[in-house]
């Protein structure tokens, strides 16, 4: 049978707590390991498994998306690119989110005022986005005036 892992053992060479691991299986992302006497037993090849959903969810892979990265493994091996295609869209729009907060905050971190609501720009800010526009239009509606 080789080598076989406990739980405890797979979460020290991962660095991921043993909860988390159940979890995952629980979910699907780990197969369900063999059990000795009813204690799980994981092979040597689970520590880069759980290596893999480490690494996705590092990048911001939500678990479910991560599950599905590893359902998508097939022999042509191209299931994962249409995931990754869909992840880097989905960066490229909280990327662009996060600058427009940040161009934001920098504007207001520079008002002059001592009591930001006192300002008139963050004040129609605030009112542009209670009218419904984004944080974008909003900013560019106060500025551009």
């Amino acid at each position: 049978m080789g080598e076989q892992l406990t739980i405890g053992e797979l979460a020290s060479r991962t660095g991921v707590a043993a909860s988390a691991l159940r979890y995952w299986e629980e979910l699907g992302l780990l197969p369900a390991p063999a059990r000795v006497s009813g204690q799980r037993r994981y092979p040597p090849s689970a520590v880069g498994l759980v290596g893999v959903v480490v690494l996705l969810r590092d990048v911001g892979f939500t678990l479910r998306e991560i599950k599905a990265f590893i359902a998508s493994r097939s022999p042509t091996g191209e299931g994962w690119r249409e995931l990754y295609q869909r992840k880097l869209a989905e960066l490229d729009q909280r990327i662009a989110q996060a600058q427009v907060a940040r161009t934001a905050i920098a504007h207001g971190f520079a008002c002059p005022h001592k009591d930001i609501f006192e300002c008139s720009n963050f004040a129609n800010g605030v009112a542009a986005i209670l009218a419904g526009c984004s944080l974008e239009e909003a900013h560019s509606q106060v500025h551009s005036h």
